[in-house]
């Protein structure tokens, strides 16, 4: 019964993958729904678990003030310190790597021996195999091996992007755990842009930006999805076959 209940789960989960797949293709793929970073980020953050520390709440003021009770400060800092708080998260990759190997190797081996005086027997030894018997030159081995081999690597990476980011947890020393995620469908082609990671609230600037290169453990993806990029890719059994040939 149990098997039966997994073979209809799978039929019905692979019935409805399809279904979603012919209604992308048809249609063009659709945005994902607006959700909690959290929930939207395919990303789990591993760090040391601590209960999230915030800062008491300010008492609220009395009637005559100018102050009203849930509005932001005047003078204070708008800087992202709270659990979804936003703030915006500079992206500029401009990296390059270039490496070159070569390697050559060449080895020859030669080896001759012979035999002079064998008991007496070095001149039966000729008569076993006529044609030319040489006692002096009874084993001769020659062997030879040469390899060759050339790799290099030339990579070249640019992106520069914006993306606000929502902060998500607040671990024990005060570090924020931020996650974001950003959805832009031009025509028939969805570009996805998700981000992920852990920054000091120091490092955040005062206009409540921060560089990518002062996110901890960050996790950027940028990519997309829709008739283009299924273009590009290879197909599932090709890209199957390729991965398992061992030719």
């Amino acid at each position: 019964m149990r098997k039966l209940i997994a073979l209809a789960a799978f039929t019905a989960s692979a019935v409805l993958a399809g279904c979603s797949t012919v209604a992308e293709t048809v249609r063009g793929p659709e945005l994902a729904p607006i959700g909690y970073p959290a929930a939207l980020v395919p990303v789990s953050q591993q760090y040391l678990a601590s209960p999230a520390t915030q800062r008491p709440e300010a008492s609220p003021a009395s009637a005559n003030s100018l102050w009203r009770t849930g509005s932001r400060t005047f003078f204070g800092d708008q800087r992202a310190r709270r659990i979804g708080d936003i703030l915006t998260v500079n992206i500029d990759i401009d990296d390059r790597a270039q490496t070159q190997n070569s390697t050559q190797r060449t080895r020859s081996n030669d080896i001759s021996a012979g035999v002079s005086n064998f008991f007496g027997l070095e001149n039966s030894l000729g008569r076993a195999f006529p044609g030319g018997f040489d006692p002096s030159n009874m084993v001769g081995m020659e062997g030879g091996a040469n390899s060759s081999g050339s790799g290099s690597v030339n990579r070249s990476e640019k992106v520069s992007l914006t993306i606000a980011a929502v902060v998500t947890d607040i671990m024990a020393n005060g570090n924020l755990v931020i996650q974001g995620r950003q959805e832009v469908r031009t025509n028939r082609e969805v570009r996805e842009l998700t981000i992920a990671g852990i920054v000091r609230p120091e490092d955040i600037s005062s206009a409540n930006t921060i560089a990518h290169t002062q996110i901890a453990e960050a996790r950027i993806s940028y990519g997309g999805r829709g008739d283009i990029t299924r273009v590009q890719a290879a197909p599932a059994a090709q890209a199957l076959a390729e991965r398992f040939s061992p030719f």
